[in-house]
This record gives structure tokens, sequence and C-alpha cells, in this order.
């Protein structure tokens, strides 16, 4: 890649927009592959400008802001989903390379195009409906049973823009506000609510994949995702006991989505395993054990095991494939990797909890966001590796119960 903004030794500029620990993490990979990391962030404060020297600070709602960003990039990716298309248009329209695109990103963006697209495609996904009035909701009910998940197609994360309704009544608030907001044709509802059966499984689990502009692909052990409160609090890196069989299926639908909607960089998928097998989405065939659930197109939470349990982790990846590099193995270091998110208490200073936590668990590796801390806040995590699962999940959860003040021991 050449161009006017390449950093000297003629290595490339990447832009990140959005200055959250995504884009914090980035930086390591950056300096070992020799490439330059720039940051567009929220406030001189932000995870990302903590660490990242060239972090200036715009919104990333406004074109102007953005634009003027981009010019010293040769690539912009993203540390959210939630930057307008019309803003990367004319990120695009100034001639800078912005991946993943619009015309895929819009698919981690909006909740019901995700869904339309995977059904045409024929991945298992829950059975759903596009909700824009009351009595849409209830004929849905009535045709696959309440309770029923409701979603705000777009701006949810860490369970919010997700409710569980058992009847009609309880939805009313969010039918009220959708009801206002179709009729006026402006606002996050205007194309109405996401609806979705609650489906019955067995575990959440996710899948990450890579996807460089070339077409080069490579997919990371399928992990399984614990779950409190809408946050994910546990990762087991690879999912236990999963059937062979079923983690070769999962893992080729996740590499068809990535190619059929032409992403760039790392996309997780996240699914449900199924208590039993079912029926397949519409063209699918057969019987499947698993069902889509979301889509992310950018490093994700599911993937921070892989800073430490994997030969290349996603941050290092996800700089390869937008910048099309050949991409790096995905092979697992150790035979289990258990990541622990660490949530904010009410205990604000960190180090003194840090420093016994390193000399009690020498082998455990700390990574603190940088962030604020405030209760059920993500403000870091912590990886471990081994041979025994079971010890390495109690090593995990009491690192992150110390440093949330949960345990004082």
């Amino acid at each position: 890649m050449s161009s006017p903004r390449t950093a000297p030794g003629g290595f490339p500029v990447v832009g990140i927009i959005g200055g959250g620990q995504l884009a914090r993490m980035t930086a390591p990979p950056a300096v070992g592959l020799g490439v330059t990391v720039s940051v567009l962030a929220e406030s001189p404060q932000a995870a990302a400008a903590l660490v990242v020297p060239s972090s200036p600070v715009g919104d990333h709602t406004r074109v102007e802001d953005v634009v003027a960003f981009a010019r010293g990039c040769d690539v912009v990716t993203f540390d959210h989903e939630h930057v307008p298309t019309e803003v990367i248009r004319a990120v695009q329209a100034a001639g800078v390379t912005v991946e993943p695109t619009p015309e895929a990103l819009v698919h981690a963006q909006d909740k019901l195009v995700m869904r339309r697209r995977l059904t045409e495609l024929g991945i298992p996904c829950p059975r759903w409906a596009q909700v824009r009035s009351r009595e849409d909701l209830e004929a849905f009910g009535a045709e696959v049973g309440w309770p029923l998940v409701l979603k705000t197609p777009r701006g949810g994360y860490d369970g919010k823009g997700v409710l569980v309704v058992d009847g009609i009544d309880a939805a009313e608030g969010w039918l009220a506000e959708m009801t206002r907001e179709v009729e006026a044709g402006e606002g996050g509802l205007s194309d109405g609510l996401l609806a979705e059966e609650a489906v019955a499984f067995r575990r959440e689990l996710a899948v990450l994949v890579a996807r460089s502009r070339s077409g080069q692909a490579a997919v990371w052990p399928i992990v399984e995702t614990v779950q409190t409160d809408g946050i994910c609090t546990e990762v087991l890196a690879p999912a236990p006991d999963l059937d062979p069989t079923l983690a070769s299926e999962i893992s080729a639908a996740a590499l068809r989505v990535a190619g059929e909607l032409d992403v760039t960089g790392v996309m997780a998928v996240e699914l449900f395993e199924l208590e039993a097998a079912r029926d397949g989405a519409e063209g699918s065939g057969g019987r499947a054990a698993y069902v889509v659930n979301e889509l992310a197109m950018r490093p994700h939470n599911s993937g921070h095991w892989t800073i430490d349990g994997s030969v290349t982790s996603q941050f290092e990846q996800h700089l390869r494939a937008v910048l099309d590099l050949p991409l790096g193995s995905t092979r697992a270091h150790a035979r289990w990797t258990v990541m622990g998110n660490v949530l904010g208490g009410d205990y604000p200073e960190l180090y003194g909890t840090y420093r016994h936590l390193m000399a009690r668990d020498p082998a455990m590796k700390f990574h603190l966001y940088g962030k604020e801390v405030r209760p059920g806040r993500k403000i870091g995590h912590v990886n471990v590796s081994g041979d025994d699962l079971e010890d390495l999940r109690e090593r995990a959860r009491h690192a992150c119960d110390y440093l949330q003040g949960v345990v004082t021991a």
C-alpha cells in the first residue's frame, strides 16, 4: 500500500474511529507490525487516548470531524459500530479506504438487516418478525408462543436494547415509543422492533473469524461465553465438550457469512447451542443444533483470550486484515485459556489489588483499560492458560472478584 500518509519506512497509518478499549488494545500489536495507529477519541481521557500518541478528539457522528481525521490515514476502521453510514460514505468520498465497508457493517449495525440477510443465506436463526404495531406483535406471539425477545434494531449492547416479554401488556412501553417513531418516520424505532422467539438453548457460543480485503480468511477455535445480567463475564477457549462435527459446521457457517457479506477485518458471530436440534432456517436444509444471535464486525469481547492464548491475537489479525497483509496463525498456545471480565466495584483504587494478584498468580495476564471505575462497568480482563480447566476458571474468577472488591483475600 502506498500513500502520502504513510509513516517513515513506508508503513501505513491505520485510523480507528472511537477511543475505547478495543482501540487501546490494538496499539501493542501495531507497534510490533511497524504500523502507526491514530485514534479519533471521544475525549482526551478516552481509554485509547491514554496510550496512543495520535488521538485527536472528535465526534464520530460529525462528517467534518471524521473526514478531517481520515485524511491523515491510509485505512480507517472502527472501535464500535455506531458510526452513521453517511459519515462512512463521506470518508470514502474523500478517497480514504474504510474497512469494513458500510455495505458490510450495516449487518452489525441493524439487527433487522442482519436477520433478513442471514435468513436469505439459510443460516440458522431464531424465528423472527419485524414488528411495527401492537397487532404485529400479537400475531407473532400467537404464531411462535410467548415469551418473546424484543430488540431495538440499532444501538443495543451488553443487554441494553433487549426486553423479554411474557405477554403483550409487558411490551406496552416499547410499543408506545415505537408507534410514535413509526408515525413520525424518524427515530431509532422508525422501522419498528425486531421480535424473536425465546430460544431454549444449552449455552452461548461465539466464533471469531478474520477476512482480508483479498479474501483470505482464518477462524479461531469456537469458545463458550458465560453471561451475567446481559454482560459477558467469562470465556472458555475452546468451548468444552463441543461436538467436533458441530464445531466444523459453525466455523464453516461463520466463514461463509464473512464471505457473503464481504467483510474485511475481524467478525464475531454469537450463537446459541440448542438443547435439541431442530429444523434449520429456511433454505439451510437438514436440522440445526445452533442459531445465530448477533454479529459484530470488529475485535470482540469473546476474542480477548487470543491476546495471550493464540499465536495471533484478534487485534493483530484485524490490522493484518484491513491492510490486506497475510493473516497470522489462529492456533491456540495451550489446551485451555480462560478469560474473565473485570467489572468495576466500589473500590476505585486498583493498583494495590493488582500488585497482590500479580504476586499470588504470576502466570496470569492482566489487561486493564485505563477507565474510571464505576460499578458494573467493564474495566479490564484477565487471561490464564493451562491444562486444568476448572483450576483456570477458579483462578480467573478469584482475580475478577478481587479486583471488583467482591472478595478481599
